[in-house]
């Protein structure tokens, strides 16, 4: 149980709000769900989501340690109630998830709630299959991904071993990677076999083939 005092500037609020601020990794339909059950109280009485704090009130949160920590990419799948995911395949070691145009892979530095490996962490804590207290290190994690806004397979290691052995094989190239594309009106130059530098312009999000060699060549 953690409490807190409401001091001069935190008055006026709405318990939800004032629960959301405070426990920034409980999910929002949790925090409704616990204050309907009272585990969320103000004064040791059960309180309306929509009460208004004043100076002086104590708000009781029954509720895990763990969501009062500030979000980081590390903890993300904390605040996700209920992971969509559109598994494609999943067995004790790998899963493998249809990733949706416009969804991220991983946080870029807001740390969203909504990246593929928060979905895939949450996903696994819930079902139990991942103990994150359990463990020294380890967390499920992606093999390879996909731009914000292609849509395809993205591989989820559930464990140590199958990480390094999926690594593996994409460094090998003994995992083929394909992708469809569709072009509106006519290509320049006509189309056929292009040889080039794939250059990752990230100022612009975009990836473009060139043939000037100084630029930084990496690959998407």
């Amino acid at each position: 149980m953690v409490q807190f005092i409401i001091g001069k500037n935190d008055a006026g609020q709405r318990l939800d709000r004032f629960v959301a601020k405070s426990a920034p990794l409980l999910p929002d339909s949790l925090a409704q769900k616990y204050i309907r059950l009272k585990r969320i109280k103000v004064g040791g009485r059960g309180a309306k989501r929509d009460y208004r704090l004043v100076e002086g009130d104590a708000p009781q949160m029954y509720v895990n340690d763990e969501v009062f920590l500030a979000a980081t990419e590390e903890n993300a799948y904390l605040g996700i109630a209920a992971p969509r995911l559109d598994i494609v395949y999943d067995d004790a070691n790998v899963m493998l998830v249809n990733k949706e145009a416009g969804v991220l892979c991983h946080s870029d530095g807001t740390y969203d709630h909504g990246s593929v490996i928060a979905r895939v962490q949450a996903h696994l804590h819930q079902s139990g299959e991942w103990r994150p207290r359990e463990e020294n290190a380890f967390a499920p994690a992606l093999c390879n991904r996909i731009d914000r806004n292609t849509s395809g397979i993205v591989i989820a290691a559930k464990n140590a071993e199958t990480l390094r052995i999926i690594n593996e094989k994409i460094k090998l190239r003994e995992i083929d990677k394909y992708y469809l594309a569709a072009g509106h009106g006519a290509p320049k130059p006509p189309p056929g076999p292009r040889q080039g530098y794939i250059f990752n312009d990230g100022k612009k999000n975009k990836i473009i083939i060139t043939e000037n060699s100084h630029l930084m060549a990496t690959r998407p």
